[in-house]
């Protein structure tokens, strides 16, 4: 009964902000005169109900996958690493460098190097904050924070400078080699990338509810002082943590890179970015290896659909943005209610007041 109590609540804490969020967005799009029944109906029909719709969705969603269980993750042990999509960035960037400085190795190799070059770099920037926050208690929250503007000043100058592509007309380096990039499955948007993301969640769903590691990482969530009088070592787990997340994210910028952009721009990461997609993902799907599957794919439609509703419609698809936003105010309320509770809160502050006033 206990465990029905607690499926339903987890299932109403997904639903609750993505129903809201569409309702007031429904109430935006009446307001400028359209039918959001009729937008909501092509956004979804044509972004999960055609196949060419459906295969873009998934293609997008890859990187999403990865960046929300990144997230996920450390949130989990509650250890903030906000530095993900500086490490998705420059774990991107510095793939791309292998991408087209190594030549004439075959596909299947110069893939790996590329991508396993993603990885090392991801864990390399974890392994800062992991290091400040495990031996000397820094807030991993403000170092991560901090980082990310560090990352953009690296790739920037880099970019301007010794990698920058003459030939280009905007500031990006040169494209990736043929061999170094994942090649579209039968013509559509869909590469290998998004079945090596969905491997990288079969592993991580079994090391969140199969695994010791995974007991350990609610342990310390839920009192690190605890879990380390029990004799867990507590900073070796926060960098083992902070490395994991870092390889995910390193992988989820290369991978991005290989099988979409093939080469590296300052706008690389898209508005807002991969690892700040990752996070509204990671708190849609409550941390949950499945609820951030199906809230990736979620997220990769809406932004699917806002290519179709301009054309099908006259909502403009900045639209899909303005939901988008919603969800992220909704989400952000739901997030510091659980790190705060901020509701349970209120509610004694209201139960105290009414007291008093009947009692006077």
């Amino acid at each position: 009964m206990k465990k029905n109590n607690t499926l339903l609540k987890n299932i109403f804490n997904v639903l609750f902000p993505v129903i809201s969020a569409l309702i007031l967005g429904g109430i935006i799009i009446a307001a400028i005169g359209e039918n959001p029944f009729l937008t909501y109906s092509v956004m979804i029909k044509k972004s999960l109900f055609s196949l060419d719709g459906l295969l873009k969705t998934l293609h997008f969603a890859a990187p999403l996958i990865l960046t929300g269980l990144a997230i996920a993750i450390t949130f989990k042990a509650n250890i903030f690493n906000m530095g993900v999509e500086g490490q998705a960035v420059l774990g991107a960037f510095f793939a791309g460098v292998v991408g087209f400085t190594v030549k004439g190795l075959p596909p299947v190799l110069h893939i790996g190097l590329c991508v396993l070059t993603g990885i090392v770099v991801g864990m390399l920037f974890a392994l800062i904050p992991a290091l400040l926050k495990a031996y000397f208690n820094v807030n991993e929250m403000v170092v991560t924070l901090m980082l990310n503007y560090v990352v953009v000043e690296i790739v920037k100058f880099l970019s301007q400078g010794v990698f920058k592509d003459p030939a280009s007309g905007y500031v990006s380096t040169y494209p990736i080699e043929e061999s170094a990039m994942f090649k579209k499955i039968f013509g559509s948007n869909l590469t290998v990338f998004f079945f090596i993301a969905l491997i990288v969640f079969v592993i991580m769903y079994i090391v969140f509810n199969k695994s010791k590691l995974g007991y350990e990482i609610k342990a310390i969530g839920k009192n690190p002082e605890f879990s380390e009088a029990t004799g867990m070592n507590v900073s070796k787990k926060i960098i083992i943590i902070m490395l994991i997340s870092g390889a995910i994210s390193g992988l989820a910028g290369a991978g991005f890179l290989m099988s979409e952009k093939y080469r590296f721009t300052l706008d690389f990461s898209g508005s807002p970015g991969l690892g700040w997609d990752g996070m509204l993902i990671a708190l849609l799907g409550s941390h949950n290896p499945v609820g951030i599957l199906v809230a990736a794919v979620f997220y990769s439609a809406l932004k699917t659909g806002s290519d179709y509703i301009g054309v099908f419609t006259n909502v403009p698809k900045d639209i899909v943005g303005v939901i988008q936003g919603i969800l992220i105010l909704l989400l952000s309320v739901k997030f510091f209610n659980e790190q705060f509770h901020l509701f349970e809160k209120v509610k004694l502050l209201w139960k105290k007041s009414s007291s008093t006033d009947f009692n006077k």
